[in-house]
């Protein structure tokens, strides 16, 4: 009678064994499946927020080119326009040459306002100052405004001056793209 319990029950055991081993083995499926799923996402959210970083870093380097550019060529005709006004030679192509210059600069200061860093706007907005005062005091010469005899050095000087606050502007805004200083003058 024994050996009957001692068999019966070693059946029992097959049986519920036989029986429970796809119901097992399905739950660990499962869970191995959901692990997997889990990194497949991690991996997933990994890779979305690293194109959004490139997205955005080019769209800063697209920004703060068209920024360097238009600031810098804004005091060019700034410069190249009180040139033609100290020597009286002022045409309507060149008014109409920096208006579209500081009409370049303000879009693209504009767009920068968008995207830039705060310490590139705090740059820009310096530099965007610089360049108003000297388009008003350029203005003011051409309109034959009581000028002491050097205002015409005066504003060559500050716009000359204005270049090295260019190339600190351009200095932050490669040091916010990570782009390396350069060694040397």
């Amino acid at each position: 009678m024994e050996s009957t319990l001692i068999a019966l029950a070693g059946t029992t055991i097959a049986v519920v064994g036989t029986l429970l081993a796809p119901v097992l083995s399905q739950r660990l499926l499962s869970r191995a499946q959901s692990d997997q799923f889990e990194r497949q996402e991690r991996a997933a959210d990994a890779q979305w927020a690293r194109e959004q970083r490139v997205a955005e870093l080019d769209k800063r380097r697209e920004c703060y080119v068209a920024a360097n550019s238009g600031y810098r060529r804004y005091r060019v005709e700034l410069m190249n326009y009180l040139w033609r006004v100290h020597k009286g030679e002022v045409t309507p192509e060149a008014r109409e040459g920096l208006d579209d210059a500081r009409h370049t600069m303000h879009a693209a200061f504009a767009e920068a306002q968008m995207a830039a860093s705060d310490p590139v706007l705090a740059e820009l907005d310096a530099m965007a100052q610089t360049l108003a005062r000297a388009y008003d005091r350029v203005m003011r010469l051409e309109e034959g405004d009581d000028a002491p005899e050097g205002a015409f050095e005066e504003i060559r000087v500050s716009l000359l001056r204005a270049n090295d606050q260019w190339v600190g502007m351009r200095g932050v805004m490669r040091a916010d793209l990570g782009v390396p200083g350069r060694a040397g003058p």
